[in-house]
């Protein structure tokens, strides 16, 4: 007979495993089916061993700056194998503790491919041959891969994805990195810290191109002052391999020309893993690869629910973290709130870092709304400069019959972590005033969120 389950999730990354611990916390009988890593892709291969990787080319990029903090360092270098070393150790650790996670909150984790099998029921093939297992609630949880196009698909040794720039198997010396969004970027800025000479090509007008235009302005002039050179509104049409080389056919305009690389990193987005489930089968809408779903995450197919980057955009571990929460909350029978894509952050790791929240000016205006617009820069903010991390800019959107903060958008050093102070005000709803009074701390980055409101109104203090 079927082990029977209250909810079964399929997929253990951040929105699967997130879900499953919730669901057992409120008193459900919980399965967790995972097929490769517990973490799934952001803890093993994504969010987690990326930031680890960028913090060594951070360290790297302080050591040259030595001089500049009144300190000495001479023979300054790096070990490749070393810094990849570090960042699986930092991934295993962390999926390790999603198994004591897991065994904490009684969770019963099955290792194979899931496949819906009928109303109510999940088969699963493991090592050991098949099981059947009955569920009164499924979640979805499969995540999504990087999206391959033709002619630029990914060989491992000299055209890479974000998997085999994770475990390279040399130091590219001249990169080609396609695709200008967070993966791409973020590579680009760890193999240019150390040394690779770099080329970014975007097929948008603009690099970063989710983010607001004078972020991404700002952002581009200190790439190309690292050193980057950056193609925008350009496609790779092509890529010849051979010897070691791979001659690149780059399409700009009306022309088309070549250019050779020892490493091409393609990082042209994602496709969600939809493929095997029995999701047709089963009555469950696809569009573009990914599961439609209503606002609480339903299918449509009662029983049925889908998270995460299956369930389409903004692809973000916190906001499949989140929507696991709350499908967790519904089958146990609560009520949550439905999640706000409005007010979930992005955030970015390249140097600078770049992150945001909301509305960008330009969408603000789209939208109909009358804006003011507040900007402070790195340049005037003590701790900044005592850093010395005097570049980056802050900027805020607010509507300007109500007051509300419509968007936050930063670049420089630690936006990643100021970023939620923004994110908190509009959960919130706060207005401006609410922010405008608001007492922040000195010496802190974060002075400069408050001055950013300051200026939307005309009452900076200290620009």
């Amino acid at each position: 007979m079927a082990q029977t389950y209250d909810m079964v999730v399929i997929g253990a990354g951040p929105g699967g495993y997130v879900a499953a611990i919730r669901g057992a916390q409120l008193g459900l009988k919980v399965a967790c089916i995972e097929r490769e890593h517990l973490g799934g892709i952001c803890l093993n291969w994504g969010c987690i061993p990326t930031k680890a990787m960028l913090r060594s080319a951070e360290v790297y990029h302080l050591m040259h700056r030595a001089r500049d903090f009144g300190l000495k360092a001479e023979g300054i270098g790096y070990d490749l194998d070393a810094v990849v070393k570090r960042s699986r150790g930092v991934a295993k650790q962390l999926s390790g503790g999603i198994g004591h996670l897991f065994r904490k909150n009684k969770v019963t984790v099955i290792m194979g491919e899931a496949k819906l099998a009928g109303k109510g029921k999940v088969s699963v093939k493991t090592d050991k041959g098949h099981e059947e297992i009955a569920a009164k609630s499924i979640v979805l949880a499969t995540g999504a891969r990087a999206r391959e196009l033709p002619g630029l698909e990914p060989d491992g040794k000299r055209v890479w994805n974000y998997k085999h720039a994770l475990v390279p198997p040399h130091m590219p010396k001249k990169l080609l990195v396609i695709g200008s969004g967070a993966i791409g970027i973020e590579f680009a800025s760890f193999f240019n810290t150390l040394g690779a000479k770099t080329t970014v090509v975007e097929v948008m007008e603009r690099v970063l191109p989710v983010e607001d235009e004078e972020i991404s302005a700002f952002a581009r002039k200190q790439f190309v002052k690292q050193g980057m050179t950056i193609m925008e509104k350009a496609t790779v049409r092509k890529l010849d391999r051979k010897d070691g080389v791979v001659t690149a056919h780059i399409e700009t305009g009306d022309k088309v020309e070549t250019q050779d690389f020892d490493t091409v990193i393609s990082a042209v987005g994602i496709v969600g893993n939809t493929e095997g489930l029995g999701l047709e089968e089963a009555g469950i809408k696809i569009d573009r690869t990914h599961v439609v779903t209503d606002e609480y995450c339903r299918t449509g197919v009662d029983g049925i629910y889908a998270i995460g980057d299956l369930a389409g955009a903004p692809w973000l571990a916190h906001k499949a973290s989140h929507e696991g929460v709350m499908v967790a909350e519904l089958i146990a029978g609560r009520h949550p709130h439905p999640i706000k894509p409005g007010s979930i952050a992005g955030c970015t790791y390249c140097h600078p870092q770049v992150a945001s929240v909301g509305l960008t000016e330009a969408k603000a205006k789209e939208m109909g709304h009358d804006v003011k617009v507040g900007r402070f820069p790195f340049i005037g903010n003590g701790k900044a400069i005592a850093l010395g991390e005097p570049e980056g800019m802050i900027k805020t959107v607010f509507d300007a019959r109500t007051g509300e903060l419509l968007g936050a958008h930063m670049v420089g050093a630690e936006v990643t972590e100021l970023i939620q102070g923004y994110v908190i005000g509009r959960q919130l709803e706060t207005t401006e005033q609410d922010l405008m009074e608001t007492v922040f701390p000195h010496p802190t980055l974060s002075e400069m969120m408050h001055e950013a409101v300051l200026d939307a109104y005309g009452r900076a203090i200290h620009f």
